[in-house]
């Protein structure tokens, strides 16, 4: 199949030959003649599959079918996304899809001075990307009119739950008119959403095109267990003698982004953190200069990452196992993107090894286990690190919970037995 025979028009169609595409994904492939039909739409994908151009091409599509109205601070289309990364790239990849149309987009996020947010608003968008706490900003203002809204997506909605965005969500939707098409994009869809998705729509096309527990076959996953207090140091032995050129790595934390990012700059490493508390400036700035690879170490954290778009990157890095497994799909999802490859990384602790399991059990597949020696790295042998105590003095030890023969994790939780220990 080709984009030639999804429906769309000549100056789209040219668009996107012009960005070197020719043929859809499959959420493309059966999304967009599902939205040129005018149906509501639900899509549960995972990241990397091609979901953004999924919706903005038919949506752009059919605005441009019909002329606009004479409220110029009229939007036609909202597209409500979680992050301010995320609306940016939302906004720039519909502006590159219609720059042969006649249609204007926007972007509005908080973080940033609002009156040229306004300005923009009074000239006129047709198509307005944004978040939703900005965007009640403006309406609460009058600076813009949502009564007349014809097409409603909302993007990576499951983590706008996460972030407890469903209220304004609601607050949003009650603004815009009954009648309107409505496109939920996601990577999962859990009980609160589709409560929501069943409020808005009457019988939506339902796509599923991967399932939400899959990690794409063109990343390579890999676990290397390490002390806790020595994961920073692995973390930069790996960056350097393996000459990773672009990675990202994830903590759990805001301080803990920071905290690695300092560490790895001390080794010698460009690094930068990007997270919630950094300006959006700060966060605009980081960004660009991992893209050119100014930087070569971006530590995020889950929520800042949700919106991060980055072509050609190699490794991501899960320097801490994320508490919900979902969320390790989520991460691993931002590399092997456009059928490039990509590797993923985990530095997993003693601690961590019930995360892991639970991973595991979620893409229902072990992932490889690999030690890096002391005599390689100059850290301490992962093995000594990694040994159960005893349970009393002079008893023997069992060997680490991985097992170093078949390098791989043992399925129940149970540490592998020594043999030379006897049946205990």
């Amino acid at each position: 199949m080709s984009f030639d025979t999804l429906g769309l028009s000549a100056e789209i169609l040219r668009a996107v030959a012009d960005e070197g595409y020719s043929v859809p994904t499959p959420a493309q492939s059966q999304a967009i003649p599902a939205i040129l039909q005018g149906r509501h739409v639900m899509v549960r994908a995972q990241t990397g599959t091609g979901k953004t151009a999924a919706f903005a091409l038919p949506m752009l599509q059919r605005l441009s079918a019909s002329s606009r109205g004479p409220d110029r601070r009229a939007v036609r289309a909202l597209v409500l996304t979680p992050t301010r990364e995320l609306a940016c790239q939302v906004e720039e990849s519909i502006r590159t899809y219609g720059r042969h149309l006649s249609l204007k987009a926007g972007v509005v996020y908080g973080g940033v001075g609002i009156g040229p947010q306004i300005a923009q608003l009074r000239r006129g968008v047709d198509i307005l990307v944004a978040t939703p706490g900005r965007l009640l900003d403006h309406t609460s203002r009058g600076t813009l009119d949502l009564s007349r809204v014809e097409i409603l997506v909302l993007d990576e909605a499951d983590r706008m739950l996460d972030m407890g965005f469903l209220p304004d969500v609601r607050k949003i939707v009650a603004m815009m008119p009954k009648e309107r098409q409505n496109l939920l994009f996601s990577a999962s869809f859990p009980e609160p959403l589709r409560k929501l998705a069943e409020a808005m729509m009457d019988s939506p096309a339902r796509i599923d095109v991967s399932r939400r527990t899959s990690v794409a076959e063109r990343v390579s996953q890999v676990v290397h267990p390490v002390a806790r207090e020595r994961k920073s140091a692995l973390l930069s032995f790996l960056i350097r003698s393996r000459k990773w050129d672009r990675v990202l790595v994830f903590t759990r934390t805001k301080r803990g982004a920071d905290r690695l990012s300092r560490h790895l700059h001390q080794d010698g490493i460009a690094a930068a953190a990007i997270h919630s508390d950094k300006s959006q400036n700060q966060r605009t700035r980081v960004l660009g200069d991992f893209k050119r690879s100014r930087v070569r170490v971006l530590v995020a954290t889950d929520v800042a990452a949700r919106g991060l778009d980055i072509d050609e990157l190699p490794h991501v890095v899960n320097f801490e196992l994320p508490h919900v497994p979902e969320d390790y799909v989520h991460r691993v999802g931002r590399t092997g993107r456009a059928g490039n490859e990509g590797r993923a990384v985990s530095l997993v602790s003693t601690e961590e090894r019930d995360l892991l399991r639970s991973i595991e059990r979620l893409i229902q597949q072990d992932i490889p286990k690999e030690v890096i020696s002391e005599r390689e790295s100059g850290l301490p042998a992962a093995s000594e690190q990694y040994r159960e105590r005893p349970a009393h003095p002079g008893a023997p030890r069992r060997r680490p919970w991985f097992d170093r023969r078949t390098a791989s994790g043992p399925r129940k939780g149970r540490p592998a037995r020594d043999k030379g220990a006897g049946n205990r």
